[in-house]
């Protein structure tokens, strides 16, 4: 794993534990790096106080840090599959257990963990070089909460 030197750090209230095991069962080379206990007298919910993931090859750290700060759909994490079958198989594990969908690939998981589920080939169509395809492309996806990139290129293509 190439280190990087930004690494997200997501605030939980409480439950931190119970992320990873889900985040870890999402992605098939996920690994806990390591998890720090609460020192006694640390304000939250106590127990671990963070643990340290590393998904698709990026390091993330989740804290417990109590309930002042709940997750918004201003920051998400956006995960790139190479192809539809996986970008589905990611959408239903992420929502399992009370996530929530959104539209044009976004959900919350059942952490409120905003979260972008988007297949490989999503950039070209939209990018492509006919606007009225690029367009066409565009608005099947702002009717859709999964993305599905044959339907976004039947839409593109006219059909």
């Amino acid at each position: 794993m190439a280190t990087s030197r930004i690494t997200p750090t997501l605030w939980f209230d409480g439950r931190v534990e119970e992320a990873a095991e889900l985040y870890t069962s999402v992605f098939a080379d996920a690994r806990v790096l390591g998890t720090t206990p609460a020192p006694e007298g640390t304000p939250g919910p106590g127990g671990v106080l963070t643990v340290e993931l590393e998904l698709l090859g990026q390091r993330v750290v989740l804290l417990n840090g109590g309930p002042g700060f709940p997750p918004t759909e201003a920051f998400s994490l956006s995960v790139g599959c190479p192809d539809q079958a996986e970008a589905d198989r990611v959408w239903a594990a992420l929502l399992d257990g009370g996530g929530v969908e959104s539209q044009c690939g976004w959900l919350k998981d059942r952490f409120g963990v905003s979260w972008q589920v988007v297949p490989d080939g999503l950039d070209e169509l939209l990018g492509d070089p006919d606007p009225g395809r690029a367009q066409r492309a565009m608005t099947a996806m702002l009717g859709m909460r999964r993305l599905d990139l044959a339907a976004m290129r039947r839409a593109a293509d006219g059909a």
